[in-house]
């Protein structure tokens, strides 16, 4: 029960779909013996049971983002076991040493894809050449302050929010000072690393499958990220 708890606690903190972990909790105890199994899973927590004895246990998620590497790499271990490559002892120590490990992009990196990413979607919504750079200067501004701030706030509302409001006072800056030309399709470029895809993707897909609770709690987080969004670029504009 332990072995299988981590490997959903890490799965749902690395932004995997709540189907998929229950799939992978279910498989991994049937595996190791334990057919008559129950997972509940939600955004904040994961409840499983086992028939007999023991007693039903709950991990609590309190940190949600994107690391669909720590995803790949928990489903790799899954397979392992399935396969009988891997005792409930190496497994666990496989799953502590994948919790400890940092596989997210530097920093550095990051900043630099969203500034790419603001660029091409400028274009991508029939923006002018001559603001690729801009958006792309606008984007690694907004980017940044996005980590920055939800690094001291731990808040993500205020961080996407005051992002969003960065974005669209440096994309008017550039604007009035002639270094840019289409001021809204500089923000629209810039705010989209900022968009919560993965939370739409993931809610409709849990909606589809029958996990409600799930897709419409990730769903409403979506839904909450998108009006920080638009309420940061609104008071710029206002």
């Amino acid at each position: 029960m332990d072995v299988c708890l981590l490997a959903g606690r890490i799965m749902m903190e690395a932004g995997a779909e709540t189907y998929r972990v229950e799939d992978t909790m279910t498989r991994m105890a049937a595996t190791f013996g334990i057919k008559d199994t129950h997972c509940f899973v939600t955004p904040t927590g994961i409840i499983m049971s086992i028939k007999g004895d023991n007693p039903t246990q709950l991990v609590r998620i309190n940190t949600r983002t994107t690391d669909l590497e720590k995803v790949a790499r928990v489903n790799h271990i899954s397979r392992r076991i399935a396969d009988g490559e891997l005792s409930v002892e190496e497994a666990d120590h496989a799953l502590h040493e994948l919790e400890s490990s940092h596989l997210l992009f530097p920093v550095s990196y990051q900043i630099l894809a969203a500034a790419l990413v603001s660029g091409s979607f400028l274009i991508m919504f029939k923006g002018i050449w001559t603001d690729f750079l801009p958006a792309m200067i606008v984007g690694a501004f907004g980017y940044s302050a996005l980590l920055l701030i939800q690094y001291y706030t731990r808040v993500k509302f205020f961080a996407e929010f005051f992002a969003a409001l960065i974005i669209g006072l440096v994309s008017l800056l550039l604007v009035k000072v002639g270094y840019g030309t289409q001021l809204d399709r500089i923000i629209i470029g810039s705010v989209m690393p900022l968009v919560p895809g993965l939370l739409i993707t993931n809610a409709v897909r849990d909606l589809m499958v029958g996990h409600f609770v799930s897709g419409l709690s990730k769903g409403a987080e979506a839904f909450l990220t998108a009006f920080a969004i638009g309420a940061g670029v609104a008071v710029v504009f206002i």
